[in-house]
């Protein structure tokens, strides 16, 4: 019987950070009350009173800013992004070659398989007004390019793939 009661008492948690005279501690959410005390662990261990606080209790992430580890103009994103473009040069030479031989699949391939990265690419390099329009002229004529290689027209996905070179030839250069 001693060793069933000894068993029972040491499966019964001790009290939990109680003290004499103490009132309880509480906390809302972390952010009303003792943000010390266990509940709602006080906005997950954040510092709510800091300038980079998250927007939100429940963010692990601060607002972006000075600090931040990714910086939009830093020169190892923009390489990677021209070296995108450089490959789109490669591809849309392709295009006229394949549309020659009557390869839809082929064009429709190229146009689909690289030109998401190229939008991703483009559309983080072009800032200005003139760039953003240079940049909607070769996404109609990628678009042009592609709808006449669905359609299975030859004269039309030719002349939209020389297009499509030429417009990105101008965006190119304008970036």
């Amino acid at each position: 019987m001693a060793g069933i009661a000894a068993a029972g008492v040491a499966l019964v948690p001790a009290i939990a950070n109680a003290a004499a005279g103490e009132s309880p501690r509480f906390s809302v959410f972390g952010l009303i009350g003792d943000g010390t005390s266990y509940s709602e662990g006080g906005a997950y261990g954040s510092d709510q009173s800091a300038a980079g606080r998250p927007y939100s209790p429940y963010s692990l992430y601060p607002e972006a800013g000075k600090e931040s580890l990714y910086k939009p103009d830093a020169p190892e994103y923009i390489a990677k992004k021209k070296a995108i473009l450089a490959e789109t040069t490669k591809r849309l030479s392709r295009l006229e070659g394949y549309a020659d031989k009557k390869e839809w699949r082929e064009v429709n391939g190229e146009l689909t398989r690289y030109m998401y990265e190229t939008r991703d690419a483009v559309t983080y390099l072009a800032k200005t007004k003139e760039q953003k329009a240079l940049a909607t002229a070769f996404f109609l004529d990628i678009e042009a390019a592609s709808g006449a290689a669905y359609q299975k027209k030859q004269d039309a996905c030719k002349a939209a793939s020389q297009a499509s070179v030429a417009s990105f030839a101008t965006l190119i250069k304008a970036l």
